[in-house]
């Protein structure tokens, strides 16, 4: 059964003011991410904001300076605050903004909360100094970490009734965040490769010589760099392929959110493609107005009508 959603008028001037605090969040330090939920109408803007919000602090909590004890017992007490999020225990005058807005939204959208635990369960993972043998098991990570945002966000986003194929939105939105994530871990390789994080399977590294890592501007010697990156992006591709097949079951206004934060990751994914070794040089990343082109073209639901048109000639 799906949520109601209030107008303007019902909202509470401190409810509004935390969702104020968390589309500001969003906007300063998700541009990606905003380029994507500008598109959605005010609702689930405000919504998406407060999961961005609460996602980015356990984040930062994982990529900050402190101690690794001191982000263990953070950890534990946003999963504290989640866990009051989830029993309906945050009030509207809490002092948390970020609370208040995640506890409304979650009473306004069926919001699957487990994901952000999840969520929290991935950046243990990172605290742990995880490494990963194989493809299957970084995808443990990958859907802890942004499948579960993917899951999580179709709770906003709800699918068209009546939809054919909507019994699947939950594993394509899992899919397509695996895919964002896959290409995030290659442009990021010598960021993460500098904080003594690797993420790229270790089966694949050594297939391609480059299990010597990334703590330079050029490859290691003698691996086949350009080899393993196109790999990759192969794997991405496949991923975005068929995580893309969620875009005919959304509407029209979610539709083109999730396809202009999927398409500005699939253009990151081309460039990277074209010059593997730019991501060991520095982060690679879209100018404005190509973020903005992805944004257009998904509103116009042509990325949506050529999944479906793929659809239907996979059924012919």
């Amino acid at each position: 059964m799906s949520k109601t959603v209030e107008s303007d008028l019902q909202v509470s001037a401190p409810v509004l003011a935390a969702y104020s605090y968390c589309e500001t969040v969003t906007g300063q330090q998700a541009r990606n991410f905003a380029y994507g939920i500008r598109l959605l109408p005010t609702a689930k803007r405000r919504a998406m904001s407060a999961v961005y919000a609460f996602s980015r602090r356990v984040d930062d909590i994982g990529d900050g300076t402190l101690a690794p004890d001191v982000k263990a017992h953070r950890l534990d007490e946003t999963r504290a605050l989640l866990g009051r999020v989830r029993d309906g225990k945050v009030d509207e005058d809490d002092t948390d903004p970020v609370a208040v807005a995640l506890a409304h939204a979650a009473d306004r959208f069926p919001i699957p909360l487990g994901g952000l635990d999840e969520l929290i369960d991935g950046v243990v993972m990172d605290l742990n100094g995880e490494t990963y043998e194989t493809w299957d098991d970084l995808k443990v990570y990958c859907r802890c970490v942004a499948g579960a945002i993917g899951r999580v966000s179709l709770g906003v986003f709800g699918t068209e009734p009546g939809a054919r194929g909507a019994e699947r939105a939950s594993e394509y939105a899992d899919t397509l965040g695996l895919a964002l994530q896959l290409t995030n871990i290659l442009r990021d390789v010598r960021e993460d490769a500098a904080d003594g994080r690797t993420y790229l399977p270790a089966d694949d590294l050594a297939k391609f010589g480059c299990s010597a890592g990334f703590n330079s501007s050029v490859p290691p010697a003698g691996s086949d760099f350009a080899g393993l990156v196109h790999f990759e992006v192969r794997r991405a591709r496949a991923l975005f392929a068929e995580g893309y097949r969620l875009l005919p079951l959304l509407d029209r206004r979610s539709g083109a959110c999730v396809a202009a934060m999927a398409g500005i990751y699939r253009r990151l994914l081309d460039r990277i493609e074209r010059e593997p070794e730019a991501v060991l040089r520095g982060r690679v990343s879209l100018p404005g107005h190509e973020k903005a082109y992805v944004a257009v073209r998904g509103l116009s639901g042509l990325d949506a009508r050529t999944v479906s048109r793929a659809a239907l000639r996979r059924r012919a």
